[in-house]
């Protein structure tokens, strides 16, 4: 049987002046300035499905091509790297934007900075991410992924030169033990989740996240928008999320595109904290058997749950088929439109969308989001085929089938 996706309303909104100043323009920007530095970087993809949008009854369907960033086939090096780079600058007592990358990996910062040790816990691109900038800061990294977790993701972070291991346990166990090696090894957590007394790098990774937003919105500006009506943005922990949230919430305030919150059935938290109602986060236990591995998380940002539940329109829960139909349409598109690359998590949006407008099973759903031929509908591919097997079991083979 074919599992339907569940959606609910955003009603607390319980402080519309919620705290977005980590997320404004300027801070953002001096993320952006530092990715900037980087002789890797150039910004990613944002394409336009023109022929899906006409074909769903859309004024226009925007994704951006995360596959691209820096090599490493995913976003998640923006949080990681600018977390690190933050908290070295801390260390050298140096505002961020003293320290470029070339700076940070100079032989000078490196003597003056002593051995460091980076810790997280990952699906994997979070941890390619920390392992690969550990290696450009000629630093160490330790990283603990869940079970479950590819093999193939396994592999390229010990290329880069990471003490890396799958452990019987689930993602946020996985972060517990981390913080716990951290702790007794004299290492520095770099993880994207918040909880007492560990929120300063949390909210830095969120910040290095929004260099994506600011990309995203300049690029849409290119295209003749001014701003997206409608965003979907993935979301495991929620930082990514909330960054993408913040940063449009801030840049907009009174006029915000509606935004939706989008995640994988086996772990939607956040899901579950809008069905509540007051206001307070809810945590999912146990496996999370998602084919989503980047999504599979069960304990939210404490600090993204303040910018989602103050600003978000919708939280949405979607089962493996929607992100399995995503990757089928992105990669497969309409004669004329760009084909994307698009791996388990960053394609459920794009499964959302179209499941949405050409499903009347959805229709209250497409009504209540106001989805209609004005809609200017911006998704965010957050990873490429970071698990290839996986990738062409779903599009080559039609694992998970979005009908019977």
């Amino acid at each position: 049987m074919i599992k339907d996706i569940k959606w609910q309303e955003n009603i607390v909104k319980v402080d519309k002046n919620a705290d977005l100043n980590f997320l404004n323009s300027e801070e953002i920007n001096k993320a952006r300035k530092f990715h900037e530095s980087f002789p890797q970087y150039t910004k990613t993809p944002l394409v336009s499905l023109e022929n899906l949008s006409t074909e769903l009854g859309l004024g226009g369907i925007y994704i951006k091509d995360e596959s691209y960033r820096f090599g490493l086939n995913a976003f998640k090096v923006l949080g990681g790297s600018y977390a690190m780079a933050k908290y070295l600058a801390s260390k050298l007592n140096k505002d961020i934007s003293e320290l470029s990358y070339e700076k940070l990996t100079s032989d000078e910062i490196r003597k003056e900075l002593g051995e460091i040790t980076f810790v997280t816990a990952t699906d994997g691109n979070h941890g390619r991410g920390v392992a690969w900038t550990a290696n450009q800061l000629k630093q160490k990294a330790v990283v603990y992924m869940p079970k479950g977790s590819s093999l193939t993701r396994l592999e390229n972070i010990r290329k880069e030169g990471a003490m890396a291991s799958i452990e019987d346990m689930n993602y946020d166990e996985a972060v517990r033990l981390a913080a716990k090696y951290a702790e007794e090894h004299n290492g520095v957590v770099v993880q994207d989740t918040a909880w007492g007394g560990y929120e300063e790098i949390p909210t830095w990774i969120m910040q290095g996240y929004g260099t994506m937003a600011v990309e995203a919105l300049e690029q849409l500006n290119e295209y003749g928008v001014e701003r997206p009506t409608h965003i979907f943005v993935q979301a495991g922990v929620g930082s990514l999320a909330g960054a993408v949230q913040g940063y449009f919430a801030s840049v907009f305030k009174d006029n915000c595109p509606i935004t939706s919150i989008v995640e994988a059935e086996e772990a939607e938290c956040l899901y579950r904290s809008a069905v509540a109602g007051d206001g307070k986060p809810r945590i999912v236990t146990g496996d999370m058997p998602t084919i989503m591995a980047g999504l599979a998380c069960g304990e939210p940002n404490t600090i993204s749950w303040e910018v989602l539940k103050s600003n978000s329109s919708m939280f949405i829960s979607c089962p493996d088929w929607v992100a399995a139909k995503g990757m089928r349409i992105l990669g497969n598109p309409i004669k004329g439109d760009t084909t994307v690359i698009s791996g388990e998590s960053g394609a459920v949006g794009a499964g959302l969308i179209a499941s949405i407008m050409k499903d009347d099973k959805y229709k209250e759903l497409r009504e209540d989001l106001n989805l209609n031929k004005d809609s200017r509908v911006l998704l965010f591919s957050t990873e490429g085929d970071t698990d290839p097997d996986k990738y062409r079991d779903i599009v080559w083979n039609g694992a998970y089938a979005s009908c019977k």
